[in-house]
């Protein structure tokens, strides 16, 4: 396998690559990472059992994304496809290795301006994405739609519930999945935001920052609301508001915010309980009742 990742690396790079040692390290609940190097280069790379899914494409897709925009730093795709005549053929993803610093909350503060310019690009007239992709583990329903309230509603909300359902997740009395739909679109209904392109899965587990600043990396992307990736920032305490103060001061967050951000918190509690089960399942509940109530 590491010869031939080496060639390709080599190819793209037009730099002779040779990998000398290949170092496992942490991270990721559907590959293995490495640290590959010689005696002057050294990469980061994913690997995975090959399969129709192809994931690691999707995220070379996502990084590239992002990059293209100019707003953020990515890590740079050097490199992706399936090895040949081995058994099993394995789907990898070389990325540029990074020198991770520990940051401080003027760090935070550029991250949230840096997203706010990523939100502010004039780029896309719909909402959605040309094909699924993932978030995580789990397919991400996409397409695309001109109607926010009914992107959100139907390909985020009511395609994780469909799927929670098919995996005997979700039970006809957890909450009708048509009514939750329903709820979901009438909620979103006077809002037609932006059409942002999002990182669609911004936990502090996928952000990072070197000396030259932040990077962001394994997105989900799409062109959605850039409320949704605040709204998931939010969701599990891991920014300091010096990022949210970052980001206001580049764009301003609407007044009726709040009143959105539980729909959008829930995708991601629906998609967590699809990977991670009862807990979040009992989680959603909750915040459905809440949203019911309000």
């Amino acid at each position: 396998m590491w010869h031939f990742i080496s060639e390709h690396i080599s190819d793209e790079t037009e730099q002779f690559f040779s990998c000398q040692k290949a170092e496992r390290v942490s991270g990721g609940d559907t590959h293995e990472n490495y640290i590959i190097k010689d005696a002057t280069h050294r990469y980061f790379v994913k690997t995975r059992r090959y399969d129709d899914t192809q994931q690691l494409s999707h995220e070379a897709e996502g990084l590239n994304a992002l990059a293209n925009t100019q707003t953020i730093a990515t890590p740079r795709v050097i490199c992706h496809g399936i090895t040949a005549n081995e058994t099993p053929n394995m789907e990898y993803l070389v990325l540029s290795h990074i020198r991770f610093i520990e940051p401080n909350a003027d760090n935070y503060f550029t991250l949230g301006e840096q997203l706010a310019s990523l939100h502010k690009v004039n780029a896309y007239t719909s909402y959605g994405w040309p094909h699924d992709n993932y978030i995580g583990a789990s397919v991400q329903t996409n397409g695309r739609m001109a109607s926010w309230a009914d992107f959100f509603a139907e390909r985020r909300i009511g395609s994780m519930l469909e799927r929670l359902a098919s995996n005997g997740l979700w039970k006809s009395e957890d909450g009708d999945i048509d009514a939750i739909v329903t709820r979901a679109r009438h909620l979103l209904s006077l809002h037609q935001p932006h059409p942002s392109l999002l990182h669609g899965d911004l936990w502090a587990g996928n952000a990072g920052f070197n000396c030259k600043g932040p990077i962001l990396f394994d997105p989900a992307v799409y062109v959605g609301d850039g409320e949704t990736d605040l709204a998931m920032a939010e969701l599990f305490n891991g920014f300091p508001q010096s990022f949210f103060e970052g980001y206001k001061q580049h764009l301003p967050i609407e007044k009726n915010y709040p009143l959105r951000k539980p729909i959008y918190q829930l995708y991601h509690i629906l998609n967590h309980g699809l990977l991670f089960g009862a807990h979040y399942i009992a989680q959603a509940k909750h915040m459905l009742d809440d949203i019911n109530r309000d």
